[in-house]
């Protein structure tokens, strides 16, 4: 028996109650409509596995993914009628796998439409495309037959710019009820977490959020609504002193100005934390900020722990890592600060 590895210098603390209240919050600000959960990229790196219980208990019943091999890692936490699979058959054997597992192919094609039903068909979802120009039937498709066929359980579409307030948002919107119009379905779905805050109108039946629930805030309507769910931390590996003129890190970007207290920590860009935040970020513990000092590297990270003489080596860290913050201060989207994060953190 191989023995097992000792825990890791990285952990991702996940507030099991925060995905919890935001899943129930956005459930709510969906009015008549219900809010599925868009748990695709691994859960927007949080590690679906670890996410879709969690809302599952808060009252989500209806989840989607972009891939086939995203909706097996979760085949034995949900019901497969339930998990939409955004990206739908691009080949016979992925019709045949959506009908020997029951999951719901989202027909984006003609091409799709054709394979679905070649296949044996069943239910389905279909994306229309009312603007933003990226997957999806265009409206001019609704006529054809092939469509007509279909067993549609969700007609939906998505929007190019929710979290602005823009003339595309009434576009698309006019275009999606003509879809809806033009093609039977049983139920129908526009909104992203940006697009639940532009009103019942853009509703429909179900509701697709997905950053909103991971603690992003991609509109200010959302401010005081959305609770921070994901914290990463890490394991200070050394502490050591330096003297002024001495550089930290590659390439010395930073040079001590006077005598100092650092800490090494297991923390860099092959998990997620990029060179963004190289003389740029903050570790927070009891309040206290950390900066960051000197390139990020590929596994470790540097930070002044000058005003924290009581952290020693072994002790934790947490990154300042509050998304809309954070994106603001690195320049990467919030979707970009969650899904980079990689797998040697534990969950």
């Amino acid at each position: 028996m191989w023995p097992e590895p000792p825990r890791s210098a990285l952990r991702l603390a996940i507030d099991d109650d925060a995905l919890r209240l935001n899943w129930q919050a956005l459930d709510r600000l969906s009015g008549a409509a219900s809010a599925a959960a868009a748990v695709k990229a691994d859960g927007y790196g949080l590690g679906a596995r670890r996410v879709v219980p969690v809302l599952q208990n808060a009252g989500c019943t209806s989840f989607l993914v972009a891939h086939w091999r995203e909706a097996a890692q979760i085949a034995d936490l949900v019901d497969p009628g339930n998990v939409s699979v955004l990206h739908g058959p691009l080949h016979r054997a992925d019709a045949d796998y959506a009908i020997a597992s029951g999951f719901k192919p989202v027909i984006n094609t003609l091409e799709q439409a054709r394979l679905w039903n070649e296949a044996g068909g069943g239910i389905c979802d279909v994306m229309v495309d009312t603007g933003i120009n990226r997957l999806g039937l265009s409206l001019s498709d609704l006529a054809d037959e092939t469509l007509h066929t279909l067993s549609v359980d969700v007609l939906m579409s998505h929007l190019a710019s929710a979290d602005e307030d823009v003339p595309l948002n009434e576009t698309q919107r006019l275009r999606w009820q003509e879809a809806r119009a033009a093609l039977p379905h049983r139920r129908s779905s526009l909104a992203n977490s940006a697009g639940i805050m532009l009103g019942a109108d853009f509703h429909g039946d179900i509701t697709r959020p997905g950053l909103a629930l991971y603690g992003g805030i991609p509109r200010d309507e959302l401010v005081g609504k959305i609770r921070q769910v994901a914290r990463p931390q890490a394991a200070i590996m050394q502490v050591r002193a330096i003297g002024a003129g001495d550089g930290v890190g590659y390439n010395s970007t930073f040079v001590a100005q006077k005598s100092m207290r650092v800490g090494t920590v297991a923390l860099g860009y092959a998990d997620g934390y990029l060179r963004c935040w190289s003389d740029n970020g903050f570790m927070q513990v009891d309040g206290k900020l950390l900066p960051v000092l000197g390139r990020v590297s590929m596994d470790m990270t540097v930070i002044d722990l000058s005003d924290a003489r009581e952290l020693d080596e072994g002790d934790w860290v947490e990154a300042q890592y509050s998304l809309p913050e954070a994106s603001t201060q690195c320049g990467l989207s919030q979707y970009e600060l969650l899904t980079v994060l990689g797998q040697r953190f534990a969950r």
